[in-house]
């Protein structure tokens, strides 16, 4: 499983991936979405990690760009506002496949995208293509 983890605070992604690594996910971090969008031209991924507010631009976005350059690849967006508390996400994000606060414990981050990463069959299939 290759998870992109998108977040401006690199600590706190560090923190993320270790836990990721420590479920053999090999985790690629991105600070900016143009660092984002250019690890999605080049690398092939699973599940994105992408936060809301992401350095000032659209977090939507990254996803649409991530929904149609790698369309298997779920997205489970992190943030530590209310923006789309209401669940409205999933409605703008075709992708999305869970929306968590920022402060979830590490280990339960890693439970969530191990389990949007695991391939099903369908998902293999259109992954190779």
């Amino acid at each position: 499983m290759h998870v992109l983890i998108i977040h401006g605070n690199g600590g706190l992604a560090a923190t993320w991936q270790r836990h990721l690594e420590m479920l053999d996910a090999q985790v690629t971090q991105a600070r900016t979405s143009v660092a984002a969008l250019a690890a999605l031209e080049t690398v092939i991924f699973d599940v994105i990690v992408l936060d809301v507010m992401l350095d000032g631009c659209s977090a939507l976005a990254v996803a649409d760009m991530a929904q149609f350059r790698q369309p298997w690849a779920n997205v489970v967006f992190v943030t530590d506002t209310t923006v789309f508390s209401d669940g409205s996400i999933f409605g703008y994000s075709g992708n999305a496949r869970a929306f968590i606060q920022t402060a979830t414990p590490p280990d339960d981050l890693a439970a969530i995208v191990h389990h949007y990463g695991s391939l099903s069959p369908d998902r293999a299939a259109a992954k190779d293509r």
